[in-house]
């Protein structure tokens, strides 16, 4: 297929614009000032914005800073339940079909790289692949050796998928060593053939940047002020409604910190280091899965001012989306 061909197959498609970026760089608010320009509604693109009562951790959106501005995949889950990329998609193409159906644009947002390619790409989350009994000694090893056991047997067969996920996470674990057993293939690579020149939508894909001393500032002090916002209430809170330490959300970043706090393995001081350090390599991973994608157009928001960036954005928008 020549480009002029790609562009118009493309053209036929709905339209969706999608934005991105590390934490901390500023899409809540750029967002929201593109979906009021351009008669938007958003998707939250976040796999831990999902669940119900972790807001401040999360830097989930408050309703007052959605300044009435619809936003779906919010506050969807439990803290003690589990999520998929697969289950993203199915629920991101619903709210997609319900904006479209009401002359709203949707607009993905976050930075969950892997939950937006399961949407935007022709992508197979290989759920056929599985085998029961395979999967049954897996839990059972957990059981009996501990999950960091488990883990380490997926980093030595597949050290790309293990080094995404945290020891405790022996759902995902298991299933990344169930899709090698059965099929041969690391999940990593699988992931990694996912074909790009392929979309399932129209859409304008743009990633927000900064400087990396800009942002790694920007990331510290939003640490310290979720802190100073009640971050360990937050914690405690969610644990005394029964959430398990090692349920899924409460192993990921800045939860897992504060509940070592909390168990007295660390000293506070510590704990706000080490969400601020975890913090920056995870922006930084970002980064690095947002520049593989060709499909990407990158705004530098540094030395703009917020309407230097919206203008920015709702020009790039127009431009692709013509009748938007």
């Amino acid at each position: 297929m020549n480009i002029i061909d790609n562009e118009t197959a493309q053209s036929a498609l709905k339209p969706l614009v999608i934005l991105v970026g590390p934490t901390a760089v500023g899409k809540t608010a750029a967002s929201i000032g593109l979906a009021k320009a351009l008669n938007g509604e958003i998707i939250s693109g976040d796999s831990m914005q999902i669940y119900k009562g972790l807001d401040i951790g999360t830097a989930k959106i408050s309703k007052e800073e959605m300044q009435g501005v619809p936003h779906h995949l919010i506050d969807i889950k439990e803290p003690w339940e589990s999520f998929s990329a697969a289950e993203f998609k199915h629920l991101a193409d619903a709210a997609i079909a319900d904006i479209h159906s009401r002359g709203k644009l949707p607009i993905i947002v976050g930075g969950t790289g892997f939950y937006i390619n399961g949407v935007l790409y022709e992508y197979h989350f290989g759920e056929a692949d599985t085998d029961e009994v395979y999967r049954a000694r897996l839990e059972q090893f957990a059981a009996e050796n501990g999950n960091e056991a488990l883990w380490n047997i997926l980093n030595e067969k597949d050290p790309d998928s293990a080094a995404k996920l945290h020891s405790n996470d022996t759902k995902r674990i298991i299933r990344a060593l169930e899709v090698l057993h059965v099929t041969g293939i690391r999940a990593s690579e699988r992931q990694n053939t996912v074909d790009k020149g392929k979309l399932r939508y129209n859409a304008v894909y743009i990633a927000l940047s900064l400087p990396r001393e800009i942002l790694y500032e920007r990331i510290n002090k939003r640490v310290e002020q979720m802190i100073a916002d009640g971050l360990e209430q937050e914690v405690r809170n969610a644990l005394n409604s029964g959430v398990a330490q090692d349920a899924l959300a409460m192993t990921s970043l800045g939860y897992r910190q504060i509940i070592q706090y909390m168990n007295g393995e660390i000293s506070l001081e510590r704990a706000i280091e080490l969400i601020q350090r975890d913090t920056r390599h995870f922006a930084k991973r970002q980064l690095t899965w947002f520049r593989h994608d060709p499909n990407i157009q990158w705004v530098d928001k540094a030395d703009k001012s917020d309407a230097q960036i919206e203008a920015e954005l709702v020009q790039i928008v127009r431009q692709k989306l013509e009748h938007v």
